[in-house]
């Protein structure tokens, strides 16, 4: 079943494992969750967080920079470089 949940996590959308993953983050604090359950949706945590992290990788090197010439006219695009 583990393997099952950690499975579709890798076909949500960046919004939807935002929504879940802020959903864990809420139940763990408000700690009334029984430690069998907090460690299990701990580790499903972690997968949501990778899985926004990846999808914000792919974004970024989507996104192009526009470069301009002296005169301020614009000459193209060139990948952003994010680092």
């Amino acid at each position: 079943m583990a393997e099952n949940a950690l499975a579709d996590v890798k076909t949500l959308s960046f919004e939807r494992a935002i929504e879940e993953l802020e959903s864990i983050v809420k139940r763990l604090e408000d700690g009334k969750v029984p430690l069998e359950e907090s460690v299990a949706i701990y580790e499903r945590g972690e997968a949501l967080k990778r899985r926004c992290e990846e999808l914000l990788r792919q974004a970024e090197a989507r996104v192009e920079k526009i470069t301009t010439d002296a005169s301020g006219q614009v000459t193209g695009t060139e990948p952003l470089d994010v680092q």
